[in-house]
């Protein structure tokens, strides 16, 4: 019987094994052979898009006013940015790495101030050129944000506040903007040279 790999970072052999049936009486326990049967032609070259690797680059936390921050009442206001960097690798690797920040101020003062920089490391082969840039700056933020949110959930909650809850991000869109953004500075940098 077939073993179906558990992820897409499983390797792609599995072993099969065949159980005959047994045509002899005096025989306890059925022969097995067994084959290696390799699931990934490479000549097909099928589109690879695989997560090898999370990690944390930079996390910094500051409670600048602690104790006296935890004591204040009223809800504090937050201002969230979120950057999505994409840097191409050795053997077909790219690093995408959100840069999260995140500001809590109650009145004037502030509560705290948490910086994180979560990556992952993903394995991108016979991807076409179109089909790159998205797969690298929306499905891959998409695939690692969750992670980063977990992280900086648990680094407020030690801080003594609540877990910054982030809702989910739309980096379709991040990346639209991004995109429409470019094409104006080119368009007016092309303006300004003629």
């Amino acid at each position: 019987m077939a073993r179906k790999p558990k992820s897409p970072s499983e390797n792609t052999e599995f072993e099969t094994k065949t159980i005959p049936e047994n045509t002899s009486s005096d025989k306890t326990t059925p022969e097995t052979s067994s084959e290696t049967v390799n699931v990934a032609d490479t000549s097909t070259k099928s589109p690879v898009w695989q997560l090898v690797g999370q990690y944390i680059r930079d996390l910094s936390f500051e409670n600048p006013d602690a104790p006296g921050s935890i004591l204040r009442n009223g809800a504090p206001r937050f201002d969230v940015n979120i950057n999505v960097q994409v840097k191409r690798e050795p053997n077909d690797i790219y690093a995408v790495e959100l840069t999260l920040t995140s500001k809590a101020m109650r009145d004037e003062a502030v509560l705290f101030n948490v910086e994180l920089v979560y990556g992952g490391m993903f394995r991108v082969q016979n991807v076409p050129e179109d089909q790159l840039a998205p797969l690298l700056m929306v499905e891959s933020p998409r695939m690692i944000f969750p992670f980063a949110r977990q992280v900086l959930a648990s680094i407020t909650q030690s801080g003594g506040f609540p877990p910054l809850l982030m809702e989910p991000v739309d980096f379709a869109a991040i990346y639209r903007r991004n995109l429409e953004a470019m094409a104006k500075a080119q368009k007016e940098k092309g303006e300004k040279a003629n």
